[in-house]
């Protein structure tokens, strides 16, 4: 890989600090947030001199700001965004709290859109760079059980789609990468679940959904060092793509959804067209 340095929110386990470690190996620097101070001297100790590490809550903006300007600050410019920090939350819709809805969308939403608007002044000066929008499964179509989560995902998803339009003309790219179920804390020590658990949906596929997640871990079929290269070889691609799902599972869920509206496209697109003006028409 060419010398490129990557701000990666959530370094401390999982895929971001995957793609921290396989950046760092190939010779590239690193500004990675943290939120556990206690982590900073091992973090920088991955490649002294490259590997920085920045306390920030990516759902405070200010401190979202400092890190990005520290980042700049260190290295003298930010080539690839990886918006990887968020955390799951299980519960069916009606389970969700409104205060738990609003921290599910302030983490996997806010928090993105909070590293895209502090690092974009940046990127626009270079007229350059990579913002990777790390989304899930999960984000492409709804899950029960991960509805809100879904939700908020998905809202990050189409944010991208529009940024990724309004910002090709300073040479800034775009990918979303929708994550299959990797080998990581997600479904263990990151995992949430609503503090409201309700009977009814106890045999439901949202209810069943607790009992499944939870014995996911340790199991999950996707690993995160390769997820990394994955990321890797799109940047240095000449081409990256808008959408990239990374897992056989994330193919399977993605060619589902887009077959299945496909269908419902065609089986009512009479009926859908059946709606406008006589002359809009002609």
């Amino acid at each position: 890989m060419t010398t490129k340095t990557f701000f990666i929110t959530g370094v401390s386990s999982g895929i971001g600090r995957a793609l921290a470690e396989a950046v760092l190996a190939s010779g590239g620097n690193v500004a990675g947030t943290l939120r556990n101070r206690d982590q900073v001297g091992e973090f920088e100790a991955l490649a002294p001199g490259r590997a920085k590490a920045l306390i920030a809550d990516v759902t405070d903006r200010e401190q979202v700001e400092i890190a990005i300007k520290d980042a700049v600050d260190v290295f003298g410019r930010i080539d690839v965004v990886a918006n990887n920090a968020g955390a799951g939350t299980v519960g069916a819709i009606e389970e969700t709290s409104e205060a738990e809805a609003h921290a599910i969308f302030d983490l996997n939403f806010f928090g993105q859109f909070n590293v895209v608007q502090a690092a974009l002044p940046i990127l626009r000066r270079q007229q350059s760079g990579h913002i990777l929008t790390f989304s899930a499964i999960g984000g492409f179509t709804g899950f029960p059980g991960l509805g809100v989560y879904s939700a908020a995902k998905a809202a990050a998803d189409v944010m991208s789609e529009a940024l990724a339009q309004e910002v090709a003309s300073f040479g800034i790219r775009t990918t979303i990468l929708t994550l299959g179920i990797f080998r990581t804390k997600f479904a263990s020590g990151s995992l949430r679940f609503t503090k409201t658990g309700m009977a009814e949906y106890a045999e439901t596929p949202a209810g069943k959904f607790r009992g499944f997640i939870g014995g996911l871990d340790g199991k999950q079929p996707n690993d995160p060092e390769k997820a990394a290269q994955a990321i890797i070889e799109i940047v240095e691609a000449d081409e990256p793509p808008l959408h990239l799902p990374l897992g056989q599972d994330a193919l399977g869920v993605v060619g589902k959804k887009l077959d299945q509206v496909r269908g419902d496209v065609d089986r009512w697109s009479d009926l859908a067209a059946s709606v406008v003006f006589a002359d809009a028409a002609k």
